[in-house]
């Protein structure tokens, strides 16, 4: 029986001696990745903007966005090692994208008071997970409460200058964390590296098809 070979399983080589790739279509692979990263952030700002009351809307969407970002540059890389790096821009774009709106939004029409801690939930439920109740100069005790998660939480009877919105759509932060002009900064460090690990990704991966060496996506270099 002879032997037949399928013309579909031979690959054309350039005259470079590797397989012939288009770089054209590198380039539109490398601009779709960048533009998804853009997309991505502008969405999460925009899903934080819209969702000001509920800040895990922002957060649920982002994660899966950035997350979405880091499988793409993994198929264009067709290597992991700058798919992993990424999340490390990841984070300064998510934390950026969902605190600016409603750390803007305290700027624009906050009211700045100046209250001391009067009780901490934990006392009570224990955990790290605070919500201090708050009482005014005046003594006016606030409906609402300041929440702190981690260590490192003041302590009852601490005095705190705090924003809290008017209108009661955003949540209350203490005074010397609001800084959206900071936040919109990590989202665009954020963004830029993005861009140069898209455009690095582009190249090497074209690099890398043109070598045939499209297997292994996590394990190769």
């Amino acid at each position: 029986m002879p032997f037949r070979i399928r013309r579909s399983s031979i690959r054309p080589l350039s005259a470079m001696g590797g397989y012939a790739v288009d770089p054209w279509r590198s380039f539109r692979r490398t601009v779709g990745v960048v533009l998804f990263g853009w997309a991505a952030a502008a969405v999460t700002a925009g899903a934080s903007y819209l969702a000001l009351r509920w800040v895990w809307v922002p957060i649920a969407v982002g994660v899966v966005l950035c997350l979405a970002f880091v499988v793409l540059l993994l198929l264009l890389h067709r290597a992991g090692w700058i798919a992993l790096l990424s999340f490390v821009p990841g984070l300064f774009i998510l934390v950026g994208a969902v605190q600016y709106a409603p750390e803007a939004a305290l700027e624009v029409r906050g009211v700045r008071e100046g209250v001391v801690i009067v009780a901490d939930s934990v006392d009570e439920t224990g955990g790290d997970n605070h919500r201090f109740t708050l009482r005014t100069a005046d003594g006016e005790e606030l409906e609402e409460r300041l929440t702190y998660n981690g260590s490192g939480a003041p302590r009852v009877g601490e005095r705190l200058d705090v924003l809290r919105d008017p209108e009661g759509v955003v949540p209350m932060e203490q005074a010397d964390e609001v800084d959206a002009a900071g936040r919109l900064n990590g989202l665009v460090v954020g963004l830029v590296a993005w861009t140069l690990m898209a455009v690095l990704a582009g190249r090497r991966g074209h690099v890398r098809r043109r070598r045939g060496k499209t297997d292994s996506l996590l394990l190769s270099l």
